[in-house]
Formats: C-alpha cells, structure tokens, sequence
C-alpha cells in the first residue's frame, strides 16, 4: 500500500480541471498541493500532476503546436491513466477542459479504477471580465479573441 494513502484526506482522488488560460487551475492546484505539506505535494508533482502544456515545453520554453495537440492530449491521459493503475492516491488533471467530451476518459477512467472524481471549475468562462482578465494574466500568450471564442464554446454543468 502506498504510505500517502492513509495521509490523503480523501484517498484515491482524481482532480480534473476546468478553466480559461489565465483563470487560476494552475494556481489552484498549487494551493491544494502546497496544503497537503512538503513530502506529498513533491510526491504528487513528480508522479501525479499531469497537464498536456508540459508536453509543449522545449528546454523550458513553451512553444505551442497546434499539429502536436492530440498526440500530446493523449499523451497525457494514458500517463493519467497509468499512475492510477499504479495506485497514485492523487492524481490531478490540470487542462482547460472546455467541453465535457475533452475530460470524459479523465472522468471514466478515474471512476473505473475506484477513485473519488472531483471536477474543479476555476472562474467564470462566460463572463467577459473574467475573460479579459484570463487575456491579461494568462501565460502562453493566448489573445482575448480565442479566450472569447473558448468562453463562448464552454460547457458550465
């Protein structure tokens, strides 16, 4: 049994993130982390924090490729997935999420293996202060146009 287990306040839990860029997932989970104390947020940064920007980093730099986003997404479902069926007791998924098909295997998966889903929805997508802020703080650079056009694609439940 993993020794985190019993440290976890709910174990076995999958964390899916639902957010514009710049809305504050990132920031979010590193509160949650950091709340957990130092042995498991740096447990669960190297084995269960999984978000498909990593996947666009190069020598530290994020340089984003439009061609290289469904191999990455996947990517980082089958590495979600994997540290599940390891028995990781937090795994969080920290994508934007926008529509619910984007985060079903997330949602699917993580219920199949026995794990407690907790979907966090960060800000609110459809309003239009929340989406020029996003624009403003946001760190890949994406322009309040594609915010405003993702605000107004995104699925609230």
């Amino acid at each position: 049994m993993n020794k985190l287990t019993s440290a976890t306040p709910h174990p076995n839990v999958a964390i899916i993130m639902r957010g514009l860029p710049g809305s504050g997932k990132s920031y979010w989970v590193e509160q949650y982390i950091n709340a957990l104390g130092i042995e498991q947020s740096l447990h669960i940064r190297q084995y269960g924090y999984f978000s498909t920007d990593d996947y666009f980093l190069e020598n530290g730099e994020y340089r984003f490729n439009p061609q290289k986003l469904a191999q990455y997404h996947q990517a980082n479902l089958t590495a979600f997935i994997q540290a599940m069926s390891h028995g990781e007791p937090v795994v969080i998924c920290d994508n934007t999420n926008v529509a619910k098909w984007e985060y079903m295997a997330y949602d699917a998966a993580a219920r199949a293996l026995g794990y407690q889903v907790r979907v966090v929805l960060v800000g609110q997508p459809k309003d239009a202060q929340h989406q020029q802020l996003c624009a403003e703080r946001n760190r890949h650079q994406v322009p309040l146009g594609h915010i405003q056009k993702m605000g107004h694609l995104f699925e609230v439940e």
